[in-house]
């Protein structure tokens, strides 16, 4: 099926109508562009500003990205990852501070942070992993109203030109199938 104006409707190759041929291979990724127009994100601080942390846990797994739930807190995939795999793990309350965490969800929160990271290693192999927050927007927050804890599995080469001088990260699988794989290898309690 092909869209109204589509290359193939054109009579050209897929790609006709993309710029002048130059050489050079073009990888497009226009879902990117819901991130930089800020789509997903909150109009304002409170849960009912459409908190996406607060919203995922109220989906079934799949449609909320959801690969664990605990009792405190739960795991999700970034919506939009620095790497294939890039979970994050949220406490299920709307709190920005990690002062504000009473005692059980600052235990959930890492030991869910071990389990991903466990999950990670056996369906990926990564080689590495950054581990951390950013509290506030002004340390990079991009939802800094619901705390939430970056776990980025890393390989030797993964900053390679792609995003140093395109901007540019290479994903090798669906958001789907990444969640599939996690929640399989999530360690059993």
């Amino acid at each position: 099926m092909t869209q109204a104006g589509g290359d193939e409707e054109r009579g050209g190759a897929p790609g006709a109508g993309t710029g002048e041929p130059d050489g050079w291979d073009r990888l497009w990724t226009p879902h990117r562009m819901a991130y930089i127009q800020g789509e997903n994100k909150p109009t304002g601080s409170r849960p009912e500003d459409g908190c996406p942390f607060c919203r995922a846990p109220g989906l079934d797994d799949a449609q909320g990205l959801v690969v664990h739930r605990g009792e405190t807190a739960y795991a999700v995939l970034n919506l939009y990852p620095y790497n294939s795999g890039h979970l994050l793990v949220c406490p299920y309350r709307h709190v920005s501070e990690y002062t504000a965490l009473n005692l059980r969800e600052t235990a959930e929160v890492a030991a869910l942070t071990q389990a991903g990271i466990r999950a990670l290693t056996a369906a990926s192999r990564p080689q590495a992993f950054n581990v951390g927050m950013n509290l506030g927007a002004a340390a990079g927050a991009g939802i800094a109203a619901h705390l939430h804890q970056h776990i980025v599995p890393r390989w030797g080469g993964d900053t390679n030109f792609m995003p140093v001088i395109g901007h540019t990260k290479v994903l090798p699988e669906m958001l789907e199938q990444t969640r599939a794989a996690l929640a399989r290898h999530w360690p059993a309690d």
